[in-house]
């Protein structure tokens, strides 16, 4: 049997799999936590909360809490349970593949795309619409 022995993880690997990248802590100020994203569990939902109270447009923040697109949500997640993008993780995302703001339609289910929690940020950085350059 293969062993990998990775001294960065300290740990070893049966069966020749690469090993994970250490976790690091949480970027929210003070916080311990280690985690393999930005900020720990608890911490995004608060950074998540900040984001849509103080830097979403009120327009989009209605949008997306309309009946209409929490159904269209809902319909395309069941159809698609997998990220579009990487194949691999479950989709958390109903993201618009042309932005509404660069004229893409808001509740055509061919304008959207299942994605999960990663895809969606690498994508949204990539537009510019999450990082203030809108």
């Amino acid at each position: 049997m293969l062993l990998i022995v990775c001294i960065y993880a300290r740990r070893v690997i049966k069966g020749g799999n690469i090993p994970y990248k250490p976790k690091k802590p949480c970027a929210y100020p003070g916080c311990p936590a280690l985690t393999h994203e930005r900020y720990c569990e608890a911490h995004q939902k608060v950074v998540d909360k900040q984001y849509n109270q103080f830097q979403r447009d009120k327009g989009s923040q209605a949008f997306y809490e309309s009946a209409a697109w929490r159904r269209l949500r809902r319909i395309k997640l069941q159809a698609n349970p997998l990220c579009e993008v990487c194949l691999k993780e479950k989709a958390t995302t109903a993201d618009h593949i042309i932005p509404m703001k660069q004229g893409g339609a808001a509740l055509d289910i061919a304008n959207l795309q299942g994605l999960c929690a990663a895809c969606h940020g690498r994508k949204s950085i990539q537009e510019g619409s999450r990082f203030g350059k809108r």
